[in-house]
């Protein structure tokens, strides 16, 4: 026997779902900007410490600055990844209640 539907328990259960994967999308999102914004901190951090010079770098050139400033970036990215500074999570917590 075919059993009937409320179909509109079932339209409003599905756009409940659609809402749910939405919100975590979203969440997931903000996570991967607080992240980004970490990487981003660090990397003005990074340079900021490579401003002191305890003496004059006698190979120093422009080529060098370059991959200095990228060496610089890809460290700011893989610390914020690995290491826990707590910056993207104090974001989560801030603006997570937003995006819920």
């Amino acid at each position: 026997m075919i059993e009937p539907v409320n179909i509109q328990s079932s339209l409003s259960q599905v756009e409940g779902e659609k809402t749910l994967h939405r919100l975590k999308s979203e969440s997931g999102d903000l996570r991967d900007v607080a992240n980004q914004f970490e990487a981003i901190f660090l990397n003005q951090f990074l340079k900021e410490a490579r401003k002191v010079k305890l003496a004059e770098d006698p190979l120093f050139n422009s080529a060098s600055k370059t991959y200095r400033d990228m060496l610089d970036q890809q460290y700011a990215t893989e610390l914020s990844a690995n290491v826990d500074l707590g910056i993207a999570e104090g974001l989560m917590r801030q603006f997570g209640k937003l995006v819920e």
